[in-house]
Order: C-alpha cells, then structure tokens, then sequence
C-alpha cells in the first residue's frame, strides 16, 4: 500500500469538491454479455457466480483508481483489492464473505468455496476478515433490474465500490446480465467505470 501525492494530482479540485458533498457517490447500470462465461461455467461444472465475480475482480484490478481508498483525508492505493460478497444460505439470509482475489482462477475458487462453506454453516453476518482492500458484491438473480441504489452509511468518506450482479436473460441470441456499480465520485469518475466495464466485458468474451 502507498499513498496517493493529492497535491500533484490531476484530479486534486474533483477530490476536494466531491469530499464536500452529503452523499458524494454515483451509480450506473450496465448489461454485459455472460454467454461464453455461462457456458465455460457449465462445461466445467465451477460455479457461475464465482466465474464472472473472479473477471469482475480482474478487471477492477486493472483500473488503479478502484484501489483507492480515503482515510483520514488521505488517499491511499492497495497493491490488490478483494471480493466482499454476499453468499447466500438455505434459509435465505445470507453473510458476508471475504474473497481474496488471485489471477489464477482455481486459487480464486477454492478461496470462494471456503467462504462459501464458512457462511452456510454458521449464522456470522461479518467475515473475519473485515478490511477496505475490497468491494462490497451482491447478486439479485431474481431481478433483470434497469435501476440499483446501494445503502449508504451516511459517512463521505467511505471510498469503497459497490457492485449488484442481476438476472440473466437472453436477449437477441446471448445472455445478458445487468451490473450495478456505485462509486465514491471523490476517486472515480466515468471513464474510469468505462475503462472497467471495458476490461469486465473483455475478459467475459475471452472464456
């Protein structure tokens, strides 16, 4: 982990404008094409949800400004950022995993079916692994949804990303499945967004 020089940086006026703001967050939601990443899932008999979220990570990882974080009015970039997921349980609650992201996917799904086992077998909302290395995920596969609003702490400071994974259809031939993300405006603008799903998208295609 380092620090961010905010003095020296482009953004300095966008950072201090936003971190003025009530609710400085943002939010969009973008279909994405999950036909080749559904079908690898099924050929391979791995988990869906854990092959788009380990894309989904890549390619959070491969945009610099979703590792920033603000604390204590200093930005801070983590070397890596990881998947804080929400993992359902058979009596539809559900708790919050902690997925320590690897660009070797088999790594990444053990790591994934460990917190999984965690969460079904104990009543713990919270891992205990509890950091801002992260981004906090929820999946609402019921829901093909245009619109997502995420819950807010109320605190401007909180620089972490949300993401909300929808339902898959299938429209004109592939799969499409909407994507949620809400952002601290402070750090991230659009074209950093644009850059991820860019990288998102690719990555899905290339499976």
């Amino acid at each position: 982990m380092k620090e961010l020089d905010i003095a020296s940086w482009n953004r300095k006026q966008l950072f201090e404008h936003f971190t003025t703001l009530a609710d400085p967050f943002f939010a969009v939601v973008v279909d994405v094409d999950v036909t080749n990443v559904h079908q690898l899932a099924k050929d391979t008999k791995t988990s869906f949800f854990a092959r788009y979220l380990h894309a989904c990570m890549r390619a959070m990882n491969s945009v610099e400004n979703f590792k920033y974080r603000i604390v204590a009015n200093k930005v801070l970039i983590h070397d890596v950022i990881h998947a804080s997921a929400t993992i359902a349980r058979p009596d539809t609650t559900y708790g919050f995993s902690f997925i320590h992201y690897s660009e070797d996917f088999k790594v990444f799904h053990t790591n994934f079916q460990e917190e999984k086992e965690r969460i079904v077998t104990t009543t713990n909302l919270f891992p205990p692994v509890n950091t801002t290395d992260c981004v906090y995920c929820s999946a609402l596969p019921w829901l093909d949804f245009k619109g997502h609003k995420e819950t807010f702490t109320g605190n401007n400071k909180d620089s972490i990303p949300r993401l909300a994974f929808g339902k898959v259809t299938e429209k004109a031939g592939t799969l499409k499945m909407p994507v949620a993300i809400s952002v601290n405006h402070a750090l991230v603008d659009g074209y950093h967004v644009g850059l991820f799903i860019e990288e998102f998208q690719k990555t899905l295609t290339k499976f």
